[in-house]
């Protein structure tokens, strides 16, 4: 499967891209510094660029079967205009080139699901990731409204822990911790399962243990 993904230099994005590889797809990294991403194969093209540049985009999305991305604010604590403006190039571009399958990785801290995951993402992330958070809303708002096979992935808090293969998917899933978190490899491998996975197109899905 031609696959490609944006946000790939970050550490959930280091996992997509490995594991992706590990299951076989031919992948392309979308960029901004090739340099931090720390991975060679003959299946991985790596191509540098910025989501804000709509031709880079769509030159990129050309011929591909899937894309996902991990894209995030580059700091949690400033709202990142440029991010939520790259989601929309990504979402246009793959109109314009006929790619229908899309998994987005967002925060189960969005209003509507932030009761769902413990005290710390109910009570606390609202207050100190307040924009992380509108991020993420803005931009699972423009994944909705358009036409694409899309699916959201929400995750709880990450961390770099192993990978477990070992967590629990749904709309409706909750966790009654007061920190719940969950390693980058595990939000990257339920991406990665969505692409087999016909049911959770044009749903919202929760991901933690």
């Amino acid at each position: 499967m031609k696959t490609l993904i944006f946000g790939a230099s970050g550490a959930t994005g280091h996992e997509l891209v490995k594991q992706a590889l590990a299951q076989g797809h031919h992948v392309t990294a979308f960029v901004r510094n090739p340099s931090k991403l720390k991975i060679q194969h003959a299946n991985l093209n790596v191509v540098q660029g910025d989501v804000v540049n709509y031709e880079k985009v769509n030159e990129a999305v050309n011929g591909k079967d899937v894309v996902l991305s991990t894209l995030g604010a580059s700091s949690a604590f400033k709202y990142d205009q440029a991010v939520v403006d790259g989601a929309g190039n990504i979402i246009k571009a793959m109109q314009a080139n006929g790619v229908k399958r899309f998994i987005y990785m967002s925060f189960v801290g969005v209003k509507d699901s932030r009761g769902a995951a413990g005290f710390v993402i109910k009570h606390i992330a609202p207050k100190l990731l307040s924009t992380e958070i509108a991020g993420h809303q803005s931009r699972e708002d423009m994944i909705k409204q358009s036409p694409l096979d899309w699916t959201i992935v929400r995750s709880v808090t990450l961390t770099n822990g192993k990978h477990t293969r070992q967590f629990r998917t749904g709309e409706e899933i909750t966790s009654g911790g007061f920190t719940v978190t969950i390693s980058r490899a595990d939000v990257a491998d339920c991406m990665l399962r969505q692409l087999a996975d016909d049911t959770s197109k044009r749903k919202i899905i929760r991901v933690m243990h």
